[in-house]
């Protein structure tokens, strides 16, 4: 029988569909890849493998029964560890909700469960996904497979490295400054950042609630957008929710495949590619070809010009540290999670400075301690306030440079995957692998990242993402121009992930992964 974690979620609910594969064979194989891979990658935090295999038969009984599957029915999944799971532990990857099993199901959580979808476990990320590494979690470090030696990004990095690594077909992320693509893009897959409020975030636990989105990622456009269809939708339970229906993001992704960009206008945001420096040029060599190859699929390439998004990284680090500062004051050691020195021999005020001295992180702590003060009495307006005018100045660039373009593209992170413990001591050089796509996050516009290339430059060969954005709940541009340029890519190279060496042998002979 074909391997069947070298199948890509489209390939895999086929199989399941046509009897070539029940769904708890497939379930299992990837429950026996993440048993052979994950002490090296460590991409789970929590292995379901009874309520996988749960999910899996109910699929397998409804097939059999005659019933119609749904389109990702009995396709694995990989599951951020920051949405809420009844009955599964959740821990945001944080000491402060150690052993914490939800009573309910977040939104998202319900309509994957609805769908079919098998979720085989949580995956670690950045604590409160503050980091862009995967190297704050409070339980473990997550590995690049392309590299073990480096990081797989973050703060979604454990969701991308499974998806990487063949321990799942399709994963969840969540995206505040660049969760989703910047970890996508070193690891060699597609992740997708929806319209702010596409997707519900009931049931995600908050770091920034202005900025925080969910999204999918895949190993191809296609899986990326079939997952994206079953995540969003209108959720009267988040007030953010777009009460509208969004656009049919797998037509697009179809019809992108086709490679025939035609009368599509292509922007490069001169602020986006390296023209101050800065940017590795084994990332910009790739994001060069891939305009070329874009230009030969029949697109307009123009240039345009974002002048404020110079500011997106100094307005991001006020705004965000500020939402987190209030939204994590709940975890006060009265309501759920840990609890530190409840003995009777220390008040309640000194039970919830200890619990949270213990509970958190030095990054949440850092940026905690950011947030309180320009959130602060006199220091508001000054900084807060100020970095939302810089906000809506940057969201001003976009509708003006949309005005020239269809879609605005860039290099999605300035650099490769950096090896593990490299930036950790340096907070600003860590913060500046989102400076491509903090102006999406910012502006509430979609994105998606698609691998475009392999750098050399850091040493082995490493993937590079292209970026692609869209005005706002026109996420469907995103998969189409990003679905012509993954048929163009794939046409000239071949798979991108066949480039993943043998995990735990760095650099030997390619594991063949499909597409």
């Amino acid at each position: 029988m074909t391997d069947l974690t070298r199948l890509n979620a489209a390939e895999t609910a086929a199989t399941i569909a046509s009897g070539e594969a029940s769904a708890v064979e497939v379930t299992q194989a990837h429950l026996d890849r993440i048993g052979a891979v994950d002490e090296k990658v460590h991409a789970f935090l929590h292995v379901d493998t009874e309520g996988a295999l749960k999910a899996a038969k109910a699929v397998d009984d409804k097939r059999a029964a005659g019933e119609k599957l749904g389109p990702l029915a009995g396709v694995p999944l990989a599951l951020k560890d920051i949405f809420t799971t009844k009955g599964v532990p959740t821990t945001v990857g944080s000491k402060i909700l150690d052993g914490w099993i939800p009573p309910y199901d977040a939104t998202l959580t319900t309509r994957l469960r609805n769908a079919g979808i098998v979720i085989l476990g949580k995956t670690n990320m950045d604590e409160f996904a503050m980091g862009s590494s995967t190297e704050n979690s409070a339980y473990q470090v997550t590995r690049n497979p392309w590299d073990l030696t480096r990081v797989p990004g973050g703060s979604s990095g454990g969701s991308s490295a499974a998806v990487a690594a063949r321990q799942a077909p399709l994963a969840i992320g969540t995206d505040t400054g660049g969760s989703i693509r910047q970890p996508a893009a070193v690891t060699g897959i597609v992740g997708h950042k929806p319209t702010y409020g596409a997707v519900s975030r009931y049931g995600l636990i908050a770091f920034s609630s202005s900025l925080d989105q969910a999204g999918p990622f895949g190993r191809t456009v296609e899986d990326t957008a079939l997952l994206h269809q079953v995540l969003a939708g209108h959720d009267p339970l988040d007030s953010t929710s777009i009460p509208t229906p969004g656009p049919d993001v797998v037509t697009a992704a179809r019809e992108g495949a086709r490679a025939d960009l035609s009368g599509v206008r292509i922007g490069i945001v001169r602020e986006l590619t390296g023209a101050g420096g800065g940017y590795q040029e084994g990332v910009l060599a790739s994001f060069r070809q891939a305009v070329a190859v874009l230009e030969s699929l029949g697109a307009e390439i123009v240039e345009v010009s974002c002048p404020h998004f110079d500011y997106a990284l100094a307005a991001y680090y006020l705004i965000a540290p500020s939402e987190c500062s209030s939204n994590l004051a709940r975890f006060d050691a009265v309501r759920y999670g840990l609890r530190v020195g409840d003995d009777g021999s220390h008040s309640l005020e000194e039970v919830m400075s200890l619990t949270r001295e213990q509970g958190f992180g030095a990054e949440v702590k850092r940026r905690i301690m950011i947030g309180t003060y320009a959130l602060s009495s006199g220091y508001y307006d000054a900084y807060y306030g100020q970095a939302q005018k810089v906000r809506t100045l940057i969201a001003g660039d976009f509708t003006a440079a949309f005005g020239q373009a269809d879609v605005l593209i860039s290099p999605t992170s300035p650099f490769v995957a950096f090896e593990i413990g490299e930036r950790v001591a340096d907070p600003m050089a860590m913060y500046v692998n989102d400076l491509c796509t903090l102006p999406a996050s910012l502006a509430g516009t979609p994105a998606i990242s698609v691998p475009c290339g392999l750098s050399t430059e850091a040493g082995p060969a490493l993937p590079v993402g292209l970026q692609i954005m869209a005005p706002t709940m026109a996420d469907d541009r995103c998969y189409r121009v990003g679905a012509a340029f993954e048929a163009a890519y794939l046409a000239a190279n071949g798979p991108i992930l066949a480039g993943v060496p043998r995990l735990g042998s760095v650099g030997a002979a390619t594991d063949g992964a499909t597409r």
